[in-house]
């Protein structure tokens, strides 16, 4: 069975940064890819990071590139977004996603993603 778990949301002010952490089991991280998405407060789903499964290349939505880093810890199977000079306009709930062993191809799409975690909140105050 394949669980992500997110952990590491919370509450800070502009400026500030937080790391979150999605713990994988059922999937090696090494062998999918995995993603960040954000939901914020009514409003979709949409893309914050994607890693390759090959070399670590990483791929970032433009609002959020120059501050954001996912990578991993292939010996803790855990994907990590490091999130610096936060934005109140970052807000929302973020959600850690893996595609199939089989599907090899970095997507920034959320329908290619067939597994989620429950989401952690992050709130950016100003």
């Amino acid at each position: 069975q394949v669980q992500l778990v997110e952990s590491g949301g919370g509450l800070v002010q502009a400026g500030g940064s937080l790391r979150l952490s999605c713990l994988v089991s059922g999937l090696t991280v090494s062998n999918v890819v995995t993603a960040w998405f954000r939901q914020p407060p009514g409003r979709e789903r949409h893309f914050v990071s994607t890693i390759a499964r090959i070399k670590n290349t990483t791929y970032y939505a433009e609002a959020v590139q120059g501050r954001f880093t996912m990578y991993r810890d292939s010996a803790k199977n855990t994907v990590y977004l490091q999130m610096n000079s936060l934005k109140p306009e970052d807000t929302a709930v973020y959600y850690c996603g893996a595609r199939r062993e089989d599907r090899l191809v970095v997507s920034a799409a959320r329908y290619e993603y067939d597994y989620w975690g429950q989401g952690a909140q992050v709130t950016v105050s100003s």
